[in-house]
């Protein structure tokens, strides 16, 4: 049983015995903290954060990341020996997807942003282990990373959207900046727009842009066609009559700004006085400005409020009995609004807290008269849980209307702390979540060997960590980037605080979570107990845990990778204790397995990396000639709704315009373009989807994938998931996806060279023996989608095969796939890559090397803090001058979190 921390147990409010006797449909406080106990012992949770070298990145960089699990109180997971990570784009389909294997609860990875597969715009990278999908795919990490491209973006665009409504239609005014890849406006350049809303099309028009390269478009919401799913292509004109096209979406202004209410507790009470809090949220869910009344149904003004931070504040109202309320909200933005409070209930109780001292906790209890006497004397209990750990519970006998304790915080874990009140029943009656702050816990400090640097020279840097005064081991990661090139709001950071404390425990999206980690004082605490009040606490509920209801595992703690399948006699009948054999010849591994009375085989904890070539025979059986085997597919991947989409960068390129041209300056230095000479013309026939009789009805495809940008694909399967326009992939299969997000789940036919196959083939295709592959949404005579029960299809043409001798029937046999036997290529472990770092040891290395412009100087991801709580190495600055930021981030052994930001220059 893994160790729980200490309860405190108190006797609070009354002075009366725990042992006093209650009714018989009454629960203890010491069942409610056993059960709870047994319940997160035997279902624990996992946790996924993933530390990264940089906020933002460029096509053709490399993302660096280093995977902490967690479980319990931070501790690190010993659970689950890998960890999946997927890259989604704005559309959430799946861009790529590695797995890493975990040890002792951490792994580091990488993601090439390959020019042939990535484009500007915002990806979404969602971790999370096979464990984690028990529970609801919210719970996996989520962070939304901003990609640029300096390589080919002749055009840079920057977008202002607003929104006002006239005579209750949408009326939208866009202004649009272009400049050329110098940062010149693009003045007097036509522009031909459309207001798109897939199939509908709102407005469009033309238009020339003024000296600053500036195009206003104005339009009307006629159609009422929601917004959120809206978005303005541009076509610009260029000098050279090429056209340069840019998509820009509508979600920001798809809605007006929206106003919600959270009594203190979870309710308002006639003759209470209620902290109400409140957050005013804009169409792209970012916090916005606004201020009010809230008057009653007579008219009179009861109450005035303010925006504080992020849109939230709170004010305080004693209801009336019999009485209604309403709030008239002005928004910064000059929307106004007019929104009905909760109504207040005649009789209740609720449990209102002070956190504002730092030391002690303030809570208490309050009860209507109504309500005190119909319930008096009866048992109430407060618990307190932080992680599923129940570390606080008390109970009273309700005698008055207020109850007043205090507790001392030094009781309590770091973190999101959910303090609920509940009836002797088990109950909940009231609930309010309180973060509970210890700074430095966990204390780390980064120490260079000098104050300034030159360019070049080397570094050496100290890492030491220590809680309470005495050094201590851990797990950390490390990176150093140029500041200068490589800008960010420390408040907007999605940090391993943040995370693990605060956003992975509670619902809802966070705007600016490190704003209240980050240099904190008295405002921004009482600004994050508002943010307490607007917040849900997403994973515990009592009542379903005090009736021991259980969930359902169906999915357990991967300890390696697994291969599945069935092997089956030519009949379609299961063969029952058959051989399998695998090999993998990379690795020089073999191994066998014997299938049940089903016909199933399984092959358990492989360690293999991706592109990796597995064998699967059947051929030491009798009559293998006439068995088939077959490979289970990997489980789909679950994609998490997008509450981050308020994190999205809308205008990318002028947002980090200094790394965009650094990242222009490294690709320009790495990259030559070599002058070809076209002695010879050669007409070569192209091979398509007319080529074979079956798919002639299809007419021009929607979409096509040269081979070429195949070539850095390691396995066919993996790429087509991301890569195929105008389709999602979702359980190993393909959708239109017009139709698969309208509801309609038929999904479109795959083939290769003209024959239908299986998803899962894909696996065991060569990329290299791709020529193209043509997708088609639509199938505009039926033919295809009639005879195969499909929506739309994907063709892959291979290669032409050279021309050789005759061979004979036998030898064509020989050629032809064996049904007793599998070549394919399924997803292994990423393939680990080290960051470079270079030396610059001798003199001569400054001359003979070409400019270093390096945004991401050094990055470490394995830290490694021994007993001594000492950690040290080097590493060489780059050419650029100005001012380098380490940070710093990890896990102590005992389950401390901690985080550190230095600075040094370069002159």
């Amino acid at each position: 049983m893994r160790a729980l921390r200490p309860l405190l147990f108190a006797l609070i409010f009354s002075a009366l015995p725990f042992c006093t006797l209650l009714a018989q449909d009454t629960v203890s406080l010491t069942n409610i903290i056993a059960k709870t106990g047994k319940y997160y012992n035997d279902y624990p949770v996992e946790k996924v954060y993933l530390h990264f070298d940089k906020p933002y990145y460029a096509v053709s960089d490399t993302v660096w990341f280093k995977a902490y699990v967690t479980i319990d109180e931070n501790q690190f997971s010993g659970l689950s020996k890998i960890v999946h990570i997927e890259v989604l784009n704005q559309d959430d389909k799946l861009m790529q997807a590695v797995n890493l294997p975990l040890k002792n609860g951490v792994a580091s990875g990488n993601v090439v942003l390959s020019t042939d597969f990535y484009k500007k715009g915002n990806y979404r990278f969602v971790a999370h282990t096979n464990y984690m999908n028990n529970s609801d795919a919210g719970y996996f990490f989520n962070k939304i990373v901003a990609v640029g491209n300096a390589i080919d973006n002749q055009v840079s665009t920057n977008i202002n959207l607003k929104s006002t409504v006239v005579n209750k239609v949408a009326k939208i005014d866009a202004g649009i900046y272009f400049k050329d890849d110098q940062g010149n406006p693009l003045s007097n350049r036509k522009v031909n727009w459309m207001v798109d809303s897939d199939p509908d099309v709102l407005a469009k028009g033309k238009g020339t842009t003024d000296a600053n390269g500036m195009l206003q478009i104005n339009f009307t919401n006629t159609k009422n066609i929601p917004l959120d799913t809206t978005h303005i292509a541009t076509t610009i004109e260029m000098a050279d009559r090429k056209e340069v096209r840019h998509v820009f979406p509508l979600k920001t202004v798809a809605k007006s700004p929206v106003i919600q209410f959270f009594p203190e507790g979870g309710d308002l009470i006639s003759g209470l006085n209620i902290r109400v809090a409140f957050k005013a949220l804009r169409a792209d869910g970012l916090g916005i400005d606004a201020k009010g009344t809230i008057v009653d149904n007579t008219g009179k003004v009861v109450a005035n409020f303010n925006t504080t931070h992020a849109g939230m504040g709170f004010f305080e109202l004693n209801a009336e009995e019999d009485k209604t309320y309403k709030a008239n909200v002005t928004f910064s933005d000059g929307n106004a609004a007019e929104v009905d409070l909760p109504t207040a209930l005649r009789s209740g109780i609720s449990l209102v807290v002070d956190n504002n001292d730092p030391n002690l906790l303030l809570f208490k209890i309050q009860s209507s008269p109504a309500y005190l006497e119909r319930n008096k004397n009866k048992i109430f209990y407060v618990v307190g849980q932080t992680r599923g750990i129940i570390n606080y519970g008390a109970q009273t006998r309700l005698e008055n209307p207020v109850y007043n304790a205090r507790v001392a915080k030094t009781k309590f874990p770091a973190g999101v702390l959910q303090l609920t009140l509940m009836s002797s029943t088990g109950r909940p009656l009231s609930e309010r979540l309180v973060y509970i702050n210890h700074p430095d816990s966990l204390k780390l400090s980064l120490k260079t060997d000098k104050p300034t640097y030159t360019k070049r020279q080397k570094v050496h840097l100290t890492v030491a960590a220590n809680e309470g005064g005495k050094p201590v081991d851990g797990e950390f990661s490390l990176t150093v980037v140029d500041e200068s090139k490589v800008p960010y709001t420390e408040d907007k950071e999605i940090t391993i605080q943040t995370y693990l404390l605060l956003t992975s425990d509670i619902a809802g999206y966070i705007e600016k979570p490190n704003y209240y980690f980050n240099a904190t004082d008295d405002k921004k605490t009482k600004d994050l107990d508002v943010l307490m009040m607007t917040q849900g606490y997403r994973r515990f509920e009592y009542r379903g845990l005090l009736r021991d209801n259980k969930p359902t595992i169906n999915f357990y703690p991967e300890q390696g990778l697994d291969i599945t399948g069935i092997l089956r006699s030519g009949t379609g009948i299961p063969v029952n204790k058959g051989n399998v054999r695998l090999l993998i010849p990379d690795k020089s591994y073999s191994a066998n397995a014997i299938t049940d009375a089903e016909g199933r085989f399984r092959f358990a904890n492989l360690n293999f990396s991706d592109s990796t070539k597995v064998i699967l025979s059947a051929r030491n059986n009798y009559q293998s000639a006439n068995m088939v085997l077959s490979v289970d597919g990997q489980f789909g991947i679950r994609i998490p709704i997008n509450i981050y989409a308020a994190d999205e960068m809308t205008n990318i390129d002028s947002t980090i315009t200094p790394y965009l041209k650094n990242s222009k300056v490294q690709y320009s230095n790495s990259h030559t373009l070599k002058e070809v000479t076209i002695t010879q013309k050669k007409i070569v026939k192209v091979i398509s989807h007319r080529d074979y009789p079956g798919l002639s009805g299809l007419s021009e495809a929607d979409h096509m994938i040269r081979g070429d940008q195949l070539s850095a694909c390691q396995n066919l399967y993996d790429c087509l998931r991301g890569m195929v326009v105008g389709m999602t992939f979702d359980q190993d299969k393909f959708y239109v996806s017009r139709s698969y997000n309208q509801g309609q789940r038929v999904p479109a036919q795959v083939f290769l060279r003209g024959m239908p196959i299986d998803v899962n083939d894909l696996r065991g295709i060569d990329p290299k023996d791709v020529e193209s592959i043509e997708v088609f949404v639509k199938d505009d005579l039926g033919t295809v989608n009639r005879a195969y029960q499909s929506n739309g299809a994907i063709v892959i043409n291979t290669k032409e095969k050279p021309k050789g001798q005759k061979i004979s029937l036998a030898q064509l046999q020989e050629m032809l796939p064996k049904t007793n036997e599998i070549t394919f290529m399924p997803q292994g472990f990423g393939i680990q890559r080290t960051f470079y770092s270079p030396q610059y040891l001798v003199a001569k290395t400054l001359q003979n090397t070409g400019f270093d412009a390096r945004s991401t100087i050094f990055w470490k991801p394995d830290v490694t803090i021994n007993k001594t709580g000492v950690a040290a190495f080097d590493f060489f600055n780059a050419d650029s001058k100005g001012t380098y930021r380490v940070i710093v981030e990890g896990l102590s052994n005992g389950g401390n979190i901690g985080r550190k930001v230095y600075r040094f220059k370069v002159e």
